[in-house]
């Protein structure tokens, strides 16, 4: 281990290995101690950088949080009409959770929501506005909006998470499949909550 500090930056090496780590095994595989091993760190060096556990999934939550908000603007930008372009965000979101097994399971995880995490809270914000400004534009009262984006989130969680358990894969689906299922059930959605506008 030597003291190997990753040309001076162990503390975003510790984020990317963690990341990759919720990625290969979620949130339940996500300990400190993997995270330093898989760094080739000793236990005890991420604890220079990140006091508690809760300090570092803070940090790797606030990336995946900043990284989800980049694809769902990146998937809406590509679309002028503003219903495909808040469900190609939910598809994005549906996509991102699949390959990373991580979006508000992370975000939202116990112990995260303390005054200290201030980056965690400025990008769940980035990222629930992305969606928020969204629904805003289509749906008839900030009331519908807010209760369309939850449908949104939940949905689009919904779909990546039956992929991950194996539940559409006993059926044969693709990644891409369940991307597009995801989009179509957001379209179906925002049909519902704004059919009076």
């Amino acid at each position: 281990m030597g003291g190997k500090y990753h040309h001076g930056d162990l503390r975003g090496e510790l984020v990317r290995v963690a990341l990759d780590l919720i990625a290969e095994q979620g949130l339940t595989g996500f300990s400190v101690a993997e995270v330093a091993r898989r760094a080739k760190v000793s236990p005890a060096a991420p604890y220079r950088h990140f006091p508690t556990r809760e300090s570092l999934l803070a940090e790797v939550a606030a990336h995946i949080a900043c990284q989800l908000a980049d694809r769902v603007a990146a998937a809406a930008a590509a679309h002028d009409d503003p219903v495909d372009a808040l469900a190609a965000a939910a598809g994005a979101y549906t996509r991102y959770l699949i390959e990373r097994r991580a979006g508000m399971n992370v975000i939202y995880a116990d112990g995260l929501h303390g005054p200290d995490h201030v980056e965690l809270h400025e990008q769940t914000r980035r990222l629930t506005d992305e969606f928020l400004m969204r629904c805003l534009v289509v749906a008839p009262d900030p009331g519908t909006a807010l209760e369309l984006m939850e449908q949104l989130f939940t949905q689009a969680h919904g779909y990546g998470t039956f992929q991950l358990d194996g539940v559409f894969v006993k059926h044969g689906y693709s990644v891409d499949l369940v991307v597009r299922k995801s989009t179509e059930a957001a379209r179906i959605a925002i049909a519902g909550r704004t059919a009076s506008r």
